[in-house]
């Protein structure tokens, strides 16, 4: 159910409808708008007598919300999110670039990837500090110790921070130097490490697990968006199918009714979906060209010898042909991309700091 206050509603009026949902045993998730406050109501599990709440003042109507994912929904969120961070903003028309090797192997690599990203307009640097392997046998990350350097790494460039959350033991750390979290595939349905994740102050990056439905990827944001946490970013990173020309197969018309069906921004992760640096590029400008709000690509020095996912990590030249490919395209497509000259918010603007505004 969704609460609809009148554009002129009082803030005491709404604090009314607050106070009678939770006198029902309900949740109210208040959203406010730009005209007017809308107030998401979750913790059903039968139907709502609207009389209860039509007749508060201040209320305009009540509207039935069908989709089981109540928060993820446009039924209840019709307007895009935008997350605004000092480094980027995701959604409203940008493209924004998430790029790095995929495990913090040591401070002078991050660094060195850090500066040369910066250079480049890329303001978002991923690395993991711990990594999910397939084989027990292979690198699973230098844990706190890499994180420290993903600390360094932002005190020395200004870059922004994304690394990956495997546990709920670690989460406090995590929070201390991430900008923005990554709940990873294989735990999109970690539902303990969803609701300690939607306490995190930091946006939330979700990939879509390996098999999971569009439905099922929605559900997995509510934990999130019902826990607290309303800044969630969707990605996209391939899902298994028989098909064996690349490592996953990565389904960019998954885009269109996530965007139809959800208001959160959605990423696009080739590197990932493909396996192969090959496919990369061309996956990235087709994701563009789709509807994507960004990319989490992989981008190494020396991919050749990357610890983990050199095969389908950009080095540094091919990485810089495609921001030139990506730009070109982002044009006649109305988008921005990242660019040395760039859009970063000011620092001493409203937008600046670790919060986020919601539109």
């Amino acid at each position: 159910m969704l609460v609809v206050m009148q554009s002129h509603s009082t803030p005491e009026q709404i604090d009314r409808v607050l106070a009678a949902i939770r006198q029902m045993g309900l949740t109210p998730h208040p959203m406010p708008g730009a005209t007017r406050t809308a107030i998401g109501i979750t913790g059903n599990t039968a139907a709502i007598d609207p009389r209860t709440l039509e007749v508060l003042p201040g209320v305009l109507e009540l509207i039935r919300v069908t989709k089981p994912y109540k928060l993820a929904s446009r039924e209840m969120h019709a307007d895009d999110t935008v997350i605004r961070l000092p480094q980027g903003t995701f959604g409203q028309r940008h493209f924004t670039i998430i790029a790095g090797p995929c495990s913090v192997e040591d401070e002078s690599m991050i660094v060195r990837t850090a500066e040369w990203l910066m250079a480049r307009g890329v303001r978002f640097l991923r690395a993991g500090a711990f990594k999910p392997r397939t084989s027990p046998y292979a690198f699973q990350g230098l844990g706190l110790d890499g994180l420290e350097i993903l600390r360094r790494a932002r005190e020395r460039t200004g870059i922004g921070i994304v690394t990956e959350l495997m546990d709920t033991e670690s989460a406090s750390a995590v929070e201390e130097v991430a900008d923005v979290i990554q709940i990873g595939a294989r735990n999109m349905q970690n539902f303990s490490l969803l609701r300690r994740a939607a306490r995190a102050p930091r946006p939330i990056l979700l990939k879509r697990g390996m098999a999971a439905t569009l439905e099922e990827w929605l559900m997995s944001a509510e934990y999130l968006l019902s826990g607290g946490n309303r800044d969630v970013i969707l990605c996209e990173r391939g899902v298994r199918t028989f098909s064996d020309h690349s490592r996953n197969t990565l389904d960019l018309s998954v885009i269109p009714p996530a965007k139809a069906l959800s208001h959160l921004p959605i990423l696009v992760d080739p590197s990932h979906g493909t396996g192969r640096r090959d496919y990369v590029g061309p996956m990235a400008l087709a994701a563009l060209a789709a509807g994507a709000d960004g990319l989490l690509i992989e981008v190494h020095p020396d991919p050749d010898h990357a610890l983990s996912d050199g095969a389908q990590s950009l080095d540094f030249d091919r990485f810089e042909r495609l921001l030139a490919q990506l730009e070109s395209l982002a044009g006649p497509l109305r988008r921005v991309v990242p660019s040395p000259a760039g859009n970063l918010p000011s620092l001493t603007s409203p937008e600046s700091g670790r919060c986020t505004d919601r539109h």
